[in-house]
Formats: C-alpha cells, structure tokens, sequence
C-alpha cells in the first residue's frame, strides 16, 4: 500500500487546509495538492493527499471513503502510479479510399 492517495469527488470549494484538517485525524500529513484548472484555477474536484506512514494511509481510506465533505461523498483510495505515456493520441488517418 502506497502512502499517496486519490481523492476525489470533492466540492468546488474545498480548500488545502480543510482537507489537511480532515485527513490529520488520521496522522501526519506529509502533502496535498488540489488539482485546478490551469486557465481559471478552479478546482476540478479531485486531488492528492501524501500520508506519513502506509498505515495512516489505510486509516484514512478506510474512515473518510464515502464520508461527507461539504455535501459530496469523498472517494479516498490509493493512487495510482503515474504512467509514462501521455495516453490519446491516434493517428489521424483517413480520406476516402475511392
């Protein structure tokens, strides 16, 4: 189990300091980073919370998934490992074969 987890389906207006408030019950919290939207800054919902022990992770996933923060259910699991690739792409292709 990794230290770093997703958390995701979080309200607009949560801020760094309430989700560092809420995971600290559960030990120390090593780093968050809300993820926002380059143009306007607005959150997108979702961000990343590094915990100091593999233990204190498993706590938290295991008492804040599904809880309530401002009204929204959170989704609290551990990330996954970020891949290499930038994913999409596909090549563009086509006109007509007649």
């Amino acid at each position: 189990m990794g230290r770093k987890l997703y958390v995701g389906n979080l309200p607009y207006t949560v801020t760094e300091s309430s989700l560092s408030d809420k995971f600290a019950e559960f030990g120390t919290v090593e780093s968050i980073k809300l993820i926002t939207d380059r143009d306007t800054g607005q959150s997108k919902g979702f961000g990343f919370v590094e915990m100091g022990t593999d233990a204190e992770a498993n706590a938290a996933i295991e008492k804040l998934n599904g809880t309530d923060c401002e009204g929204r259910a959170m989704n609290v699991n551990e990330a996954k490992p970020k891949s290499n690739s930038r994913g999409g792409g596909g090549g563009g292709g086509g006109g007509n074969r007649w």
